[in-house]
C-alpha cells in the first residue's frame, strides 16, 4: 500500500490549495479515504471523509465550507480543494485509509501546508 501526498506549499490568508494522494495497492474505488492534519504541538486531527464512489462527505466543523473533498477513481486519486485558508490551518496533511478487515492503517507522508502572512 503506497499514500502519497502532494500539493502543499505556502500561502496567504484567504488563499487556496489543492492537495492529492496518490493510491496504490489496494482497490481503491471500494475503499472510503480520508484526510488529516497535524499542527505543530498538537495531536493529529481528522479533516474530512469520502465514501467509495464520492458521493458522501464528511468534514470537521474548523473546515466545513472552505474544504472540499473528491475523488477520480479512474486515477485512484483523492483530493482536497482548501479554499479561504486560515492561520490555523497551518499542519501537515495526511492521507489515510483504513483496511478494514484488519483494522490497520495506512498513511502518506504528509505534505506541509503553511499559511503565514
Amino acid at each position: 500500500v503506497q499514500l502519497v501526498e502532494s500539493g502543499g506549499g505556502v500561502v496567504q490568508p484567504g488563499g487556496s490549495l489543492r492537495l492529492s494522494c496518490a493510491a496504490s495497492g489496494f482497490s481503491f474505488s471500494n475503499e472510503e479515504m480520508r484526510w488529516y492534519r497535524q499542527a505543530p504541538g498538537k495531536e493529529r486531527e481528522w479533516v474530512a471523509a469520502i465514501n467509495s464512489d464520492g458521493s458522501g462527505h464528511g468534514y470537521a466543523d474548523s473546515v466545513k465550507g472552505r474544504f472540499t473533498v473528491s475523488r477520480d477513481n479512474a486515477k485512484n486519486t483523492v483530493y482536497m480543494q482548501m479554499n479561504s485558508l486560515k492561520l490555523e490551518d497551518t499542519a501537515v496533511y495526511y492521507c489515510h485509509w483504513l483496511r478494514l478487515a484488519s483494522n490497520s492503517d495506512y498513511w502518506g507522508q504528509g505534505t506541509q501546508v503553511t499559511v503565514s502572512s
